[in-house]
């Protein structure tokens, strides 16, 4: 939900419950006589909020995870997807008063984008967030990357210097879950970057796999 363009957001707490209980019914596990993707039962909700107000996303939350508790069994899941500068102007409040599972870091468009690494990279950042403000002391920061040098302003980094990236991250701070692409179809169609960068994580994976059996 959001992006950014368009004018959205919420006039208050109450619409905000509102329109969390309109999601659940048109794209959840709820009822409703629309339902786009008709019998499909989506598994979450992302916020990348970045126009509007801060007004009522964290009750949205908490209002969608009332309804998650009576999904039947079925797993949800809340995401955001910050700008890397800390906090973020618009989610900032957000993702210290509600629970989210994983929050992909947009680390691009900005001066602490992966173009910035070493020096003005910020993952630490987020990650003393995840460890000592977020609600959710488990949840997972994503790596926000463009997929090609045509889908953002800044940011882009190649796959090689990409997987350098995530190899040093992956072997300071526990709370690195992935990578997150912008978009999937920039990624995909930029020779074999996608490939290549989803092949590292994959080997990343494996091999800490290893060493905690071996601990």
């Amino acid at each position: 939900m959001g992006g950014a363009a368009g004018a959205y957001g919420f006039s208050s707490d109450a619409q905000a419950q509102a329109y969390a209980d309109t999601v659940w019914d048109v794209f959840l596990a709820g009822n409703s006589t629309q339902r786009p993707f008709d019998d499909a039962v989506l598994d979450g909700v992302d916020l990348d909020i970045e126009g509007g107000s801060t007004t009522g996303y964290t009750a949205f939350i908490a209002q969608l995870r009332t309804r998650f508790a009576a999904g039947g069994g079925k797993r949800f899941y809340i995401t955001g997807a910050p700008q890397c500068p800390f906090p973020d102007a618009m989610l900032g409040s957000t993702l210290n008063s509600a629970w989210f599972d994983m929050v992909f870091v947009q680390f691009y468009n900005n001066y602490c984008g992966l173009d910035a690494y070493p020096s003005g990279f910020n993952y630490d950042t987020w990650d003393q967030w995840a460890k000592t403000q977020a609600p959710n002391k488990d949840v997972k920061i994503y790596i926000g990357a463009p997929g090609s040098q045509s889908a953002a302003s800044r940011g882009y980094v190649d796959a090689s210097t990409l997987n350098a990236i995530v190899g040093d991250v992956r072997s300071k701070y526990t709370s690195l879950g992935g990578v997150m692409t912008w978009d999937a179809s920039q990624a995909m169609g930029a020779s074999t970057w996608g490939q290549s960068v989803s092949s590292s994580l994959k080997a990343g994976s494996a091999k800490t796999q290893a060493r905690r059996r071996r601990r």
